[in-house]
């Protein structure tokens, strides 16, 4: 099993959050900087295999201070040595799949092939609809979404990944879509230059472009996806060669989900997959509870939830959602002391065996010093057992 570092970066304590604002305010940016430097090197240090962060825009309210992973990866890539980097994930459906594509072949050169790739489909409306305005009819579409909305965005997301992929394969560029087409139309292009030393023109018109730079990694960076919960993403990842990463879910979602991967992917059940999880390692199971409180649960309660990322776990005959202690007892939270997290852990492995584990830190929201410790118990006493 590998782990990831992964950051949805928030910028305040609970308190500052809730003070109002609190994306606006420059010290807590540098401050978040500093400390998740801080935290990167060290998951670098004890041998982490990756760090990711999420792609989101407009956030004042201080979660998920993350409009530019590939610019955070390439930040945390200067100061680290082994660790790779990436998304989870850059947000196809608001994107131009061509700037993607060489923003991470630039990333994986600068990080002399440590980058990742990650691309997610976009939930939030408030952002999701403004940066995609250009691409008609593209909006968020929230998770368990089933209708025109979630429709075009999927729609979008696929073409923008089949893009994507060219960009890095195939030497010129042609694409014929619903939302893109390349070269855009008759485009004269009559440079000698072209003629001698390039290619993509038949009698001074465009006909292909070659993107550049290609990846270091061939054919291309790992790719991955956040955060699969509906057989159609998950059928598409396995068609695709990405590793779906599963948010916690009630054992009848979740056993189906992985059921799809292995039946398409041809794997054997779980490999291939990653799952996201909180982490939160401390001295006794209750301290470990009072940080998850002001961390986990207070930005589920204040910031997940009403998108209705809760509803995977709800039992689907009682209706029931479990207690957050029967969370960790079934592993769907790797909370409390070093024992616990184990037993938690084991637990997930024996259930459902999976190649990934994304550790959802928290940052910020768990004070910088009790973090540090919790990344490096999970790595020492933890994944020392798994990896």
């Amino acid at each position: 099993m590998k782990a990831s570092l992964f950051y949805l970066p928030s910028i305040g304590s609970r308190a500052e959050i809730e003070a109002g604002m609190a994306g606006m305010r420059p010290d807590l940016y540098q401050r978040m900087l500093k400390e998740l430097s801080e935290q990167i090197r060290l998951g670098d240090e004890l041998g982490y295999d990756s760090v990711s962060f999420t792609e989101h825009h407009f956030h004042i309210e201080g979660f998920e201070l993350s409009n530019n992973p590939v610019l955070l990866d390439l930040y945390f890539a200067m100061q680290t040595k082994r660790i790779r980097v990436g998304q989870l994930g850059i947000v196809l459906p608001a994107s131009n799949p061509i700037r993607v594509a060489e923003d991470i072949a630039m990333l994986d050169h600068m990080t002399n092939g440590r980058a990742c790739a990650g691309f997610a489909r976009g939930y939030q409306r408030r952002w999701v609809d403004v940066m995609a305005q250009q691409t008609h009819g593209i909006h968020g579409a929230l998770p368990n979404q089933h209708d025109e909305i979630d429709n075009a965005n999927r729609l979008a997301f696929e073409e923008n990944f089949r893009i994507v992929k060219k960009c890095w394969t195939e030497e010129m560029l042609t694409f014929d879509g619903k939302f893109w087409k390349i070269p855009a139309g008759p485009t004269p292009w009559t440079l000698d230059t072209t003629e001698k030393w390039g290619k993509g023109v038949e009698n001074g018109i465009l006909k292909a472009v070659g993107v550049v730079p290609k990846p270091l990694q061939k054919p291309h960076p790992p790719l991955f996806q956040p955060f699969a919960s509906s057989e159609n993403t998950v059928r598409f990842c396995a068609r695709e060669g990405i590793t779906p990463i599963l948010p916690p879910m009630h054992p009848f979602h979740e056993d189906k989900l992985y059921s799809v991967y292995s039946e398409v992917s041809g794997k054997p059940k779980g490999q291939g997959v990653g799952v996201l999880r909180d982490v939160i390692i401390a001295d006794t199971d209750e301290q470990a509870m009072a940080l998850w409180r002001d961390s986990g649960q207070f930005s589920g309660r204040a910031w997940f939830e009403p998108f209705g990322f809760r509803k995977g776990m709800q039992d689907p005959k009682t209706g029931e959602f479990p207690t957050a202690e029967q969370i960790i007892a079934q592993g769907y939270a790797f909370v409390g002391t070093v024992d616990t997290v184990l037993r938690a852990m084991e637990t997930q492995q024996r259930r459902q065996p999976v190649d990934w584990v994304f550790c959802y830190t928290y940052n910020s929201l768990v004070p910088h010093d009790l973090l540090m410790k919790s990344i490096d118990r999970f790595w020492t006493d933890v994944m020392s057992r798994f990896h």
